[in-house]
């Protein structure tokens, strides 16, 4: 997906949804105290997503009311505010802007941030970019998520995120039926099983309790790790947590 050229935007501006400060809720490091910072636009549109607001009415998006421009000094301004240097880039999908990203994210590396970015596999990550990250969190998505195959499956994307030996690969689970597409993507594309994930995809509590209980089960026999959804867990489904 080629860069939005969002009107009004130079480019060394990223489009931002919202900056918060919270714990992180999933993957290899969750419950972390983090500063999220979430972008705007995503190249995918997964049934199940719980920030649709990121990406539902992108193309009418409002400069003021549903983003804000920031640069690199912005960026750094911003997370500053917080007394944290664990930094989890989110969205959307951060790699639409990771042009402007990549350097944003370097200048705050150079003040001693960790940084994990958020993805959903499909784009290339850039030399700058795999240099400027710590930890690549990312999400191929199966057919659960209601999205075509030849969209949200890009082997070059999974076979370069591989190589970056900086990514996790987590799977999200809403039937035990989805397990055996997690397995042929696993295998299909040479992923690291001990770097291998699975999270129930649910926004309510009890929907995640239920299907906890049985995916880690499967996670044991798999030899796959399980992440739980712990922001949704402890604060519900809203933004900003």
């Amino acid at each position: 997906m080629e860069e939005r050229k969002t009107t009004g935007r130079t480019r060394d501006q990223i489009p931002i949804s919202e900056v918060f400060f919270s714990v992180q809720g999933e993957g290899v490091y969750a419950g972390t105290p983090s500063v999220f910072l979430r972008t705007y636009y995503c190249n995918l549109s997964c049934s199940w997503c719980d920030t649709k607001y990121t990406w539902q009415n992108q193309e009418a998006a409002r400069q003021g009311i549903d983003y804000r421009l920031m640069d690199a000094e912005a960026l750094a301004e911003e997370a500053a505010r917080y007394d944290c240097k664990h930094l989890v880039v989110t969205g959307g999908e951060p790699l639409v802007h990771q042009r402007a990203l990549a350097p944003a994210l370097a200048r705050l590396k150079r003040g001693h941030f960790f940084i994990e970015v958020e993805t959903n596999g499909t784009i290339v990550p850039t030399a700058q970019m795999v240099r400027a990250v710590d930890c690549f969190n990312v999400s191929p998505k199966t057919s659960n998520s209601s999205v075509e195959e030849g969209v949200r499956v890009r082997p070059a994307a999974l076979r370069a995120l591989v190589e970056s030996r900086k990514a996790w690969f987590k799977f999200v689970v809403s039937d035990k039926r989805d397990l055996g597409e997690v397995d042929a993507m696993v295998s299909g594309h040479l992923l690291p099983r001990e770097r291998v994930m699975l999270m129930p995809e649910g926004t309510d509590r009890a929907v995640l309790l239920e299907r906890s209980q049985w995916l880690v089960e499967d996670c044991k026999l798999r030899g796959f790790r399980f992440t739980p959804r712990l922001h949704i867990l402890l604060f519900g489904n809203r933004r900003a947590t």
